[in-house]
């Protein structure tokens, strides 16, 4: 989109035309979290409530589409913004949101991801759990810049995003 129209354009060619190793970084990515170690429901509630924070409506509508593609609610996906007080998520969902939101919102008051988060999660996950979940954030937090900067289009098939 543009600043003067609401005609949705992206700002780039596909990335992975360019430079076709993304596709490789993101296989493993995708291998390193299919562990088993953690449910990809809870990566997916992840990601949406990552691109909520980073306020992109291609990471939004893309996650939002998972989750529903996986049979989840209506009602868990529109609280995934409200988490905190919404009665649809179990404990260990919350511990992993918890950590994706220390990583991705700053704290004027000190740590991200304080100790109390940490032991949260550790109560729900083992280590390789827990080392899981990182690489998941990793793996939004490397998606993020495409998403802002690109800009591909929500909604639309991968070969249809870009310009």
């Amino acid at each position: 989109m543009t600043d003067k129209t609401l005609t949705p354009t992206s700002r780039m060619s596909n990335p992975l035309d360019l430079i076709p190793e993304i596709a490789e970084v993101s296989a493993a990515l995708f291998k390193a979290t299919g562990n088993g170690s953690v449910p990809r429901t809870t990566f997916a509630l992840m990601h949406l409530r990552a691109g909520q924070i980073v306020g992109n409506t291609y990471l939004t509508v893309f996650h939002s589409n998972t989750l529903r593609s996986a049979g989840e609610s209506e009602e868990r996906i529109t609280a995934v913004a409200s988490w905190r007080d919404a009665p649809y998520f179990t404990d260990a969902e919350r511990a992993a949101l918890a950590l994706v939101e220390g990583v991705l919102l700053p704290n004027r008051h000190g740590e991200r991801v304080t100790d109390g988060v940490y032991a949260e999660a550790a109560r729900h996950y083992d280590a390789k759990a827990l080392a899981t979940l990182m690489v998941a954030i990793g793996q939004v937090n490397f998606f993020i810049p495409f998403a802002l900067i690109g800009r591909p289009l929500p909604g639309k098939a991968p070969a249809e995003q870009w310009t």
